[in-house]
């Protein structure tokens, strides 16, 4: 891949929403899961939102989980009750009819079906199952398995370093709280990426901020090109 090395490092999220996706699109080959960092309980680690067909809220999908206080998300165990059957119900009642749960109804109940239990292996393989259906050819990486230093901008200079980076992307939310004259004196620029949702496939029970789940069950092959379509990325300097 030619030009610099885009760093991406986000934690692992439950079925995440399409902006997770979308910043990986433009020269990055890998995205380091930040599993090493501390669980969030209200974070989106271990729940997001898919569509409902009968009303105009969106349904939550929550993984009950037994964690400690201060635990990193690599050491977060899944709750040992029937969460899989529920999720795995709703989702075929929400998405029976739409036009690609053909195409993908049988990789999804086979994750559904494993005994799941640890939080981070299960987003694992979603979000594996997720990058191969929106042909990204992103490998997956634990910051658990790299052991970075530091913390906040520190852990992520650190990581640019070893993962030969000199470019750091960005959301506009982790942008504010960067320190930025930290990055520029390591030579790392960064980039903020921005993701607005485009709509798709049927309007009924459609809104913005659901699971990426959604948008690849309607649109199928398509949904890379309403990625692309909603993605931006701004140059952001660091000095």
């Amino acid at each position: 891949m030619g030009g610099p090395r885009v760093l991406v490092a986000h934690q692992p999220a439950y079925l995440p929403w399409p902006g997770y996706f979308s910043r990986l699109m433009d020269g990055v080959d890998e995205l380091v899961l930040l599993d090493h960092v501390q669980f969030s309980e209200r974070g989106w680690q271990h729940r997001n939102l898919v569509r409902n067909p009968a009303g105009p809220q969106p349904l939550r999908l929550t993984v009950p989980v037994r964690r400690r206080f201060g635990q990193s998300i690599t050491d977060v165990e899944v709750a040992d009750e029937p969460w899989a059957a529920r999720h795995w119900r709703t989702l075929t009642q929400t998405y029976a009819r739409a036009p690609y749960w053909g195409d993908h109804r049988s990789a999804l109940q086979d994750l559904y079906e494993r005994p799941w239990q640890r939080l981070a292996e299960l987003n694992h393989a979603l979000l594996q199952l997720l990058l191969d259906a929106f042909r990204l050819p992103v490998q997956l990486v634990n910051s658990s398995a790299l052991r970075p230093r530091g913390g906040q901008t520190a852990m992520l200079v650190d990581l640019c370093h070893r993962r030969d980076a000199t470019v750091l992307r960005v959301g506009t939310g982790a942008a504010a709280y960067l320190d930025h004259p930290l990055l520029a004196e390591h030579r790392i620029r960064v980039e903020t990426a921005t993701y607005t949702h485009p709509r798709y496939g049927s309007a009924r029970g459609w809104m913005p901020g659901l699971s990426a789940l959604d948008l690849l069950l309607h649109e199928g092959p398509n949904a890379p090109s309403v990625l692309r379509a909603g993605a931006r990325t701004n140059p952001k300097a660091t000095a």
